[in-house]
């Protein structure tokens, strides 16, 4: 009996507690995790009374905006920013660059330009690097600004480089050096501050800047100012570690700090105010090269749980519990994000204001966004603080609301909406997406038949996104070489027959590949035997092939297609390996080619003009 009423109790909160695997296998959590997370949302599993979840809205009754610009079947560019190389950056990608990147593309006949996410992580801390894992997703990340834009940036530069030549040498070349980029970089803002910050009080633009950000804004900097002062001090960018005196954003400790450090509140408010600037200005730059969408920004599934997010606004997040992903075939024991999940009874009582904010924000220089993880409209795999990955289960959230807190500010900004749906996903969720114009994300890599055989062109749907690979998983020319299966192995997440048996599965499907390739007749000729299993594969991918399976991609029903600058320059080091923390270089891979050399490199030009055939620009 008691069990009983612990399901009805969970499931009237919205805990579900029978779902389905990515592989449709039944699958029921423990009562365990039903009590656990009941807890963490605050209601007693013995005695709590019912809760409302059924009663809430789960059906949308408004759609997402599908601007006329993306109508057409159109191509994009996608790349990481900090991977991005140029002669005047600072060793990492900028807004510069990102620019640049635009109009190199435009010129070439793409239609966006597509980025990791660009969040406001950890200032103080540079080592805090992943773009998955921000700080707050309402503000940017500055260490992304280019300095020689700013006014006194040139200078300070060039001071620098006379004084310390050496800290522009350990920048790094292959790899982002995070903590010696962070380091210049935070000095080069400090000097650029000084230069302008007599003339702030008067700038009307920049009082308007923070005006429309208000509390929002404040509270953000204050974080930044009191975590360079912790951090200064050798304690932790994340407040979790801070005294206890300043854990609250109302203490009289934060007031005390927040008014004797009013010049360092400042300096952070101006740095969002250049990073709006700097990203609004590579949208500008984007559409007067001819985009049609211009710059597509990525939007992060949650917050770390030590950022200024849950500092600011403690009742958005749920300390009690991280959000991850059950067990699958990839991942036995699930895996923990370590992101504070977002509370649906704060969410609900404010009628989803914080969560369209944040939209907005990211909307507000972007003629595209993707939502990461786009099942967390629907639903997150929460984990108990007391328990590992797979002791977790979903707690739901009413779908219908959050798609429409969604869809209200995609139609205020006529922005497109892409939703990364990879993954355990729910019953009927799709169907919900596509009548909310929430394009699907098709990666070739999973778009196949039970039997394994890739699906034709045609069987994509038009209301999604296509590409071949995203950052999590390897490119082109490293799948092909089973590179990520080997990388799997040598950093230990898999045995030696384990390995054997992905190795040998990957050949046939590098096999169906090309049966499917030659189906829509784009196989070379002199790969037509290996296609049909009477000769060898190709052991190198080859530009040919690559640039067979791209027109494979474009010519496939989506509206847009996507391709990565890895892939355009036949690049075999994936952004990252999930899974892993020390392992692999994650997200500090730079690219390969200058983009002073870009536009000239044959690869990228050959693959341009592929997807300019496969897909002509459309008036």
């Amino acid at each position: 009996m008691a069990g009983v009423q612990l399901d009805d109790l969970a499931d009237s909160h919205g805990i579900q507690i029978r779902y389905k695997s990515e592989l449709g296998e039944a699958k029921a959590i423990p009562d365990e995790a039903k009590s656990a997370l009941l807890k963490a949302l605050k209601v007693d599993p013995a005695s709590g009374e019912a809760g409302a979840f059924s009663e809430a809205e789960h059906r949308p009754s408004l759609a997402c905006a599908l601007p006329d610009a993306a109508r057409a079947k159109r191509w994009g560019v996608t790349c990481q920013l900090y991977a991005l190389r140029s002669a005047r950056s600072l060793g990492i990608g900028d807004f510069q660059d990102l620019g640049h990147l635009a109009e190199i593309a435009a010129a070439e006949g793409a239609s966006f330009v597509g980025v990791n996410p660009l969040h406001a992580l950890f200032l103080s801390d540079a080592g805090r690097y992943s773009p998955y894992s921000p700080s707050t997703r309402r503000f940017i990340n500055p260490f992304y600004l280019a300095v020689d834009d700013l006014a006194g940036g040139p200078e300070a530069i060039a001071k620098a480089r006379e004084s310390d030549a050496a800290a522009f040498e350990a920048l790094g070349d292959d790899l982002v050096d995070y903590p010696a980029m962070g380091l210049l970089k935070h000095r080069l803002l400090r000097k650029a501050f000084e230069t302008v910050r007599g003339g702030l009080d008067a700038d009307e633009t920049f009082r308007a800047f923070q005006e429309k950000g208000g509390t929002a804004l404040r509270d953000f900097a204050l974080f930044e100012a009191i975590s360079a002062h912790m951090r200064g001090e050798g304690g932790s960018a994340g407040w979790h570690n801070w005294p206890e005196a300043f854990h609250k954003r109302s203490s009289d400790a934060v007031k005390a700090f927040e008014a004797s450090h009013a010049e360092d509140v400042l300096f952070h408010e101006w740095l969002q105010f250049e990073c709006d600037r700097q990203l609004g200005e590579a949208q500008r730059r984007a559409k007067a090269a001819g985009m049609a969408i211009g710059l597509y920004l990525d939007f992060a599934v949650g917050v770390s749980p030590d950022g200024a997010e849950t500092w600011a606004d403690p009742e958005l997040t749920v300390r009690e519990a991280r959000v991850g992903s059950p067990p699958d075939m990839f991942n036995s024991d699930g895996q923990d994000w370590g992101l504070a999940p977002l509370s649906p009874r704060a969410l609900a009582e404010r009628h989803y204001a914080p969560l369209a904010s944040a939209y907005a924000a990211l909307m507000e220089h972007a003629g595209a966004i993707r939502i990461d993880h786009a099942m967390g409209l629907a639903r997150l795999w929460w984990i108990p603080e007391t328990s590992r990955s797979g002791g977790g289960g979903y707690v739901r959230y009413p779908l219908g609301e959050m798609v429409d807190a969604l869809a209200r500010v995609s139609q205020d900004n006529q922005c497109l909406v892409i939703g990364e749906d990879l993954g355990t996903v729910p019953e009927g969720f799709r169907d919900v997406m596509h009548d909310a114009n929430i394009l699907a994300y098709k990666v070739l890599y999973f778009e196949r038949w039970d039997d394994g055989l890739f699906k034709a062109t045609g069987e994509y749907p038009e209301r999604s996104l296509a590409c071949v690979s995203t950052h999590d998983l390897a490119t082109l020319a490293g799948w092909w070489r089973g590179a990520d299966i080997k990388l799997r192995s040598e950093t230990g997440r898999q045995d030696e027959a384990a390995t054997a048996r992905d190795l040998k599965g990957r050949a046939r499907e590098r096999m169906t590949l090309l049966a499917a390739l030659q189906y829509e007749n784009l196989l070379p000729p002199e790969w037509h035997a290996a296609a049909r299993g009477e000769g060898d594969l190709p052991a190198e991918l080859g530009q040919d092939l690559a640039l067979a399976v791209h027109r494979f991609g474009a010519r496939t029903g989506s509206m847009l297609f996507a391709v990565q600058v890895e892939d355009m320059v036949l690049a075999e080091r994936q952004p990252n390996l999930p899974g892993t923390m020390d392992e692999y270089p994650n997200w500090r891979i730079r690219s390969d080619v200058a983009l002073e050399d870009l536009a000239s490199d044959e690869r990228f030009q050959a693959m341009a003009r592929a997807m300019r055939q496969e897909r002509p620009e459309t008036a």
